[in-house]
């Protein structure tokens, strides 16, 4: 599903040059669910934001489903991120004048589903997160726990190829993080491709395989004994 190989990723101002991804090879085939890990500053969060199409390499390639998405323009990767890629953030970044209902909805409105149809899909996927209860509320209105269940639901609602997560339970006490990794596992068990950056060795043991990072490059790839 994925294949990337030599990239790399430079930041430049007039004063400094930053590499912060050099030369990453790998791969990530369809329902993997893959964790990277890493010391603060070896490019965990670059190398998401690439996958993502947040941003393009310096040099390399990056193939999605076959596709080199490389080195879209920016117009091109906010199309081809549509429906395709689902993001689960540390900061929720849920939107905090909507309500939970509206905030799972989005997704399938900027992808113009009928009204009915969305309906539909948000209950059933409330449902599952097991937070329907709460689709009338505001964000402000949730535990932490909850915001990122309904954080998750929004990634996944229009049924993405690949769910990208930025240390999903950073912000969470250690019951909630383990329900967020136990949806997350369900999600992936279900067909979900994952890849997740965390710096909690414990999250990485649900992954299938952990890549760690180093000064921009991988130095290890460690199968799960789980």
């Amino acid at each position: 599903m994925i294949q990337i190989k030599d990239l790399k990723k430079v930041f430049r101002t007039e004063e400094v040059e930053t590499v912060a991804l050099n030369g990453i090879s790998m791969h990530v085939t369809q329902g993997e669910f893959i964790a990277i890990m890493g010391p603060s500053g070896c490019g965990k969060s670059t190398l998401l934001n690439i996958l993502g199409l947040l941003d393009n390499p310096t040099s390399g390639h990056y193939l999605l489903d076959g596709k080199e998405v490389g080195n879209l323009k920016e117009k091109e990767r906010t199309q081809s991120r549509k429906g395709n890629i689902g993001f689960v953030f540390q900061s929720f970044n849920l939107i905090e004048e909507m309500t939970v209902f509206e905030n799972v909805e989005l997704p399938l409105t900027y992808l113009k589903v009928k009204a009915a149809e969305r309906k539909k899909r948000v209950e059933e996927t409330l449902h599952k997160m097991s937070i329907s209860h709460r689709a009338s509320h505001f964000p402000n209105q949730l535990s932490g726990g909850q915001q990122q269940r309904v954080a998750i639901a929004r990634a996944v609602i229009a049924n993405p190829k690949l769910i990208l997560a930025d240390e999903p339970t950073g912000n969470l006490d250690s019951k909630n993080g383990k329900d967020v990794m136990d949806l997350l596992t369900e999600l992936n068990q279900e067909g979900a491709t994952i890849v997740m950056v965390t710096h909690s060795q414990h999250d990485a043991s649900f992954a299938h395989r952990t890549i760690n990072l180093f000064d921009g490059q991988i130095i290890t790839e460690v199968e799960s004994k789980m």
